[in-house]
Formats: structure tokens, sequence, C-alpha cells
């Protein structure tokens, strides 16, 4: 058995009855479930639609999410995210490189990194080498001043921990940043790279060794294995080619307004949803929703 589940953006719900029900009906679909007024619904399938790719590309350009996924443990226990363009809305050393007035050519490398185009670890060091000399306190600024959270992010989090899931937090970013994130939204834990910082200094140089795409899945078993689950039941979320092991290790892999080569790889896509999004394909209503 399998669920398909319909989303809209929360911002502008303009899921059409019409729409779920067209679908239902061509597909054989169980009997739907509103999970949200306009915004989400679900219904069970007996089969996988054979023509899923061309309805899914179809309903895109209604601003309309559409994700199968098997029905049997469709909630899961744990949460590995993320955190640049994913838990929350800028990539911070991009923002430390505006900063530090270097933020074209930062921005640059950062885009086709995370496109795949770069060697992550090549990537990264390039990167942190244009933020020799810049202050440490600019990190507190940026983070004061310029970082955002994803809407939803704060909502997840108290939902399914209050339901028991563990939230591990995985970065190829900073700990700088992760460890207030985390501690912001309520993570268990976090892993992410260091700055390596002399009298007060940014040196350009990172600590080692360097979280890539390998260093996520390696936290994922580790974890999984620590808290006697499976990855089974991992949901895991990110947007970037870094984030592609861990997103086809999980039992469910969310690629979150991912780049298009990154979604491409990915059965989870969600462009128009929020983090909440992440609820509705655990088959919550809004109603069940906790207060972040």
């Amino acid at each position: 058995m399998f669920v398909c589940t319909l989303l809209t953006s929360p911002s502008r719900p303009s899921l059409d009855p019409a729409l779920v029900e067209s679908l239902r009906n061509a597909w054989g679909g169980g009997d739907a479930q509103w999970l949200a007024v306009d915004e989400a619904v679900a219904f069970s399938l007996n089969v996988m639609p054979d023509n899923q790719w061309e309805v899914w590309a179809d309903v895109q350009k209604l601003g309309v999410d559409l994700v199968i996924t098997p029905l049997a443990g469709r909630r899961k226990a744990m949460l590995l995210a993320d955190m640049d363009s994913t838990m929350i809305q800028q990539e911070c050393i991009d923002e430390l490189a505006d900063v530090a007035g270097v933020g074209d050519r930062v921005k640059g490398i950062t885009a086709r990194a995370m496109n795949g185009e770069l060697n992550f670890e090549a990537a990264l060091r390039e990167r942190v080498g244009l933020l020799k000399d810049l202050s440490e306190s600019v990190i507190s600024e940026v983070l004061a001043t310029r970082i955002t959270y994803m809407p939803g992010g704060a909502v997840l989090l108290a939902t399914m921990k209050r339901d028991g899931a563990y939230a591990a937090l995985v970065s190829g970013g900073f700990t700088a940043f992760t460890s207030a994130v985390a501690g912001h939204l309520g993570f268990d834990e976090n892993r992410a790279n260091t700055f390596i910082v002399e009298d007060g200094v940014l040196t350009g140089d990172v600590g080692m060794p360097i979280l890539g795409q390998q260093a996520k899945v390696d936290a994922l078993e580790e974890i999984t294995t620590r808290l006697g689950l499976e990855a089974s039941q991992v949901l895991a979320v990110g947007d970037g080619a870094n984030d592609l092991g861990m997103l086809g290790r999980a039992g469910m892999g969310v690629a979150l307004h991912a780049k298009p080569s990154v979604a491409a790889q990915c059965d989870v896509r969600v462009n128009f949803g929020d983090l909440t999004a992440l609820l509705y394909l655990q088959g919550y209503a809004k109603s069940e929703f906790a207060s972040a």
C-alpha cells in the first residue's frame, strides 16, 4: 500500500478539491483525508501509478507538490536535517563573506558546490580561505542580523519531539552556527565543521576532518545504531548535493526547495510547501501540530 500526499504553499493555500478527486478516481485511490483545508490532502493507493512523474510535472505548474510514499512506517522516529537553506533561509558562509567584502566570489562557489559541480571539500577550503583575518565577532553579528529560520521548522521539531522522535542537525557548515540554530529549534545534537580561530580572527583554515556528504551518511548510521533504530525510521531533509547520501539512505529523504540537479535524484520533492510539509508527509493533520 502507498499513500499519495498533495501539498501547496501554506501562505497561499490553493489545493483544488476537483484536482484531488480527479487524481483519486484516475488512480483508484481511497477516500481523501484533508490534513489542512485547501493546503494538504492524502489518499491511499494499492499500486504505484506508472505515470507518477508525468502527473507530478503537470501539478507542479499549478503550484502543487505530489508525493507518493509507502503507507507502512509513515511516521518516523528520527529527523536528520541539513541547516543552510533547509532549517534556515541562508547559507551562513555566504553571509559571512558579504560582511568580509567577498560575497560574490563565495556565493558563486557555494552555488556550484551545492549543485554538485565542485568537490565539496575543496570548495569549502577555498571559501573559508577567502575569510582569512575576519573577526570572530562577525559570526555573532551575522547570527543576530542576517539569519532567519525556514517557516515551519519550529513546529516540525516540536511535533516530532512531542511524539518521541530524536532530532539531529548535520551540516557541511560550521558549529558556530549549528549550535545556535540547534539550540533555538530544539535539536538533540548537531554536527558540523569548525573554523580555526587565533587571536580572535579566522585563520582561513578548517578543522579536520571536514564534514561532507559521507559524514552525513555516517551520522545517520552512528545515531540510529546508538538509538537502536533502523534507517527506515529516519526522515532526512536537505537541499544540496552533499545531502544526497543521507537522503538516499533514510527511510524518507526529502529534497526541500532543492537545486534542480539534486531534486532530480530524489523521489520525495517539496518545492512549494514549508517544513510543515514533512509533518503532512507523515500523516499529521494540521490540528495535530504542536505549538512551537
